[in-house]
């Protein structure tokens, strides 16, 4: 019996299939990434109208989200990142919740009308969007099952499961759950962020998710050589060949020939770009005071307090913070540096005024630094005063 009816239209090889079901996730975590992410939710890139509409039309499609919804949760999600009010953390709502039923916890929030006034501004709001997208949610998912199915046959069934699970486990699942759970960090944000692994190519570039919290809004989400980006890779394309306008990427701070004086650029380098210089205050002079306290033998000090002295202090609980005030209190050497990186955290915390005063309280600090005799501090502190911005707004 003929059975080539059961294939569709288009009939494959396993390995073909595999490669059709792949490309199809890939344009879903294209559409997630690059549409609703970085275009829509962070206006880090202008993509072309054209493109816009596609990926929409897409997102629709394969998960019936629409794009204000979408917006204002992961809005949200930044204004109270690991905090109450926060739609989505595992730190407070678990990590298993997240895990697997990320997609539940996330379409809760969409549907508060509140919510998406408030943060979802700037979205579309066309005719095709009150009419067909928001009117017919999942019409766009009927046409996606009996698309595969005209296509592909029999095989649709499990492209067509794998590309309806790819955003809810990936996005929702994966990247909100682990993303706040497991990985390295880069960058001490107040918040959970994690990066997941350096290669974000499995869901956009979206691994390289405490990178993405340290800076918001840039376009670009790998910070280190070693971190490639696919997602970055397809914005690159696309701007090639006028698809896309990349608008901001994460500003970074270099250190060159300190200047006389501390100026309002060195101040506005300093609070722009304070994820660099905490990074960098980190790795120049906690850390080496730690290991030098640790090779002279001082008291009750290990390297295993790495985590405690250079953790932002909201993540810290009160057995950390208590282990952490008894270094301190034991160690003149690494409470110093540890008060100066508090200090230096002010600049940015809005609680001094206008640009003079932050020009003072930055000047003071420097002064006070280089005079502290420890020498990491005394070099930190005369760095300070040839930093300049690179990588800033693109456009």
């Amino acid at each position: 019996m003929n059975l080539d009816f059961l294939y569709g239209l288009v009939k494959l090889s396993f390995w073909g299939y595999v490669l059709v079901t792949f490309i199809l996730v890939q344009i879903t975590m294209m559409a997630v990434t690059l549409y609703l992410h970085r275009d829509a939710a962070h206006r880090a890139v202008d993509l072309h109208p054209a493109l816009r509409h596609f990926f929409r039309f897409w997102i629709w499609a394969t998960s019936g989200m629409i794009t204000g919804e979408w917006v204002a949760v992961h809005r949200k999600h930044h204004a109270f990142s690991d905090v109450p009010g926060d739609p989505h953390s595992p730190v407070l709502l678990g990590l298993k919740k997240i895990l697997l039923e990320g997609a539940e916890v996330y379409r809760e929030s969409a549907r508060d009308p509140e919510i998406v006034a408030k943060y979802g501004r700037g979205t579309p709001t066309d005719w095709l969007e009150q009419n067909v997208y928001a009117k017919h949610r999942n019409l766009g998912i009927v046409l996606l099952v009996l698309t595969d199915l005209v296509v592909f046959g029999v095989p649709g069934i499990i492209i067509l499961s794998v590309q309806l699970l790819a955003m809810p486990l990936m996005a929702a699942g994966v990247i909100n759950g682990l993303g706040h759970a497991v990985g390295y960090r880069n960058f001490e944000c107040d918040n959970a962020a994690r990066n997941l692994v350096p290669w974000g190519l499995l869901t956009g570039g979206e691994e390289l998710h405490n990178n993405h919290h340290a800076f918001p809004s840039s376009a670009r989400f790998s910070m280190r050589r070693a971190e490639f980006d696919i997602g970055w890779m397809w914005l690159t394309v696309f701007s090639a060949v006028g698809l896309a306008d990349v608008r901001k990427v994460a500003p970074r701070a270099l250190a060159e020939a300190p200047r006389p004086m501390v100026d309002l650029d060195t101040v506005r380098t300093v609070i722009t770009a304070r994820m660099d210089v905490l990074r960098n205050y980190a790795r120049s002079v906690t850390l080496p005071v730690l290991k030098a306290e640790v090779a002279a033998g001082a008291d009750r000090v290990s390297l295993r307090m790495k985590r405690l002295l250079v953790r932002h202090p909201s993540l810290l609980d009160e057995g950390a913070r208590a282990r952490l005030q008894q270094v301190l209190a034991d160690n003149t050497a690494l409470r110093t540096v540890h008060e100066y990186r508090d200090r230096l955290a002010v600049l940015w915390s809005g609680t001094i005024g206008n640009n003079e005063r932050l020009t003072a309280h930055l000047s003071q600090w420097i002064r006070e630094a280089e005079a502290s005799g420890i020498e990491r501090l005394q070099q930190f502190a005369r760095s300070l005063k040839g930093y300049r911005l690179a990588g800033a707004a693109s456009g």
